[in-house]
């Protein structure tokens, strides 16, 4: 009889998946992600998380949104909201790092382990709790730019830490695979890339 395979949600800080494969040079095909933790286990869910401007007539990051929605991911979005700091500088603020932290802990129960794309140092307690949980955390993130793009914190309290570097080649978008109608949903449906 063969083993149980584990059971693995995955968990994507989406504005700091980006920053980190830019970093990278490269692009993120989300199918190809999805594909390749889907080969690691019994995937219950892949959440991604964004905020997004709501009083823009048009936001580059919707195509993408609406493509992983459409194809798999459980999409988590929150309303940036706009402020004014100490200097009189307009700042914008979107984080999802309570959003993400929830989610996880709801799903602890039901899962073997969580894979977490962050590199935020932030997230060292949740992956602590997790583990105390019995569940194994895999964090995504980079130390191959200068400077590297993960809180050392984070990385050694991961059960495993996979360089995102390491999946350019499984996970990368090639610049041939772009689509030619950019921001359409119906270029972002069709893409198996997603949009850009």
């Amino acid at each position: 009889m063969s083993p149980v395979p584990d059971k693995i949600a995955l968990f994507i800080d989406g504005a700091n998946l980006y920053a980190r494969a830019k970093a990278l040079g490269f692009d993120i095909d989300y199918k190809r992600l999805l594909g390749e933790f889907q080969g690691r286990g019994t995937m219950l869910r892949a959440f991604y998380y964004t905020a997004v401007i709501e009083d823009q007539e048009y936001s580059s990051i919707r195509p993408l949104i609406d493509w992983l929605d459409y194809n798999g991911y459980t999409v988590v979005t929150k309303a940036t909201k706009e402020f004014v700091d100490a200097f009189g500088r307009r700042k914008i603020k979107g984080n999802m790092d309570i959003e993400l932290a929830v989610d996880a802990m709801e799903l602890a129960g039901r899962v073997d382990q969580v894979v977490l794309f962050s590199g935020d140092g932030d997230f060292r307690s949740l992956v602590a709790a997790l583990q105390r949980r019995g569940v194994r955390v895999t964090v995504v993130s980079t130390i191959a730019s200068q400077p590297p793009m993960i809180a050392d914190d984070l990385r050694r309290q991961a059960d495993l830490f996979i360089d995102l570097a390491e999946l350019r080649s499984r996970v990368g978008r090639t610049p041939s695979e772009r689509p030619v109608a950019r921001g359409t949903v119906s270029a972002a449906r069709s893409s198996p890339a997603g949009p850009v």
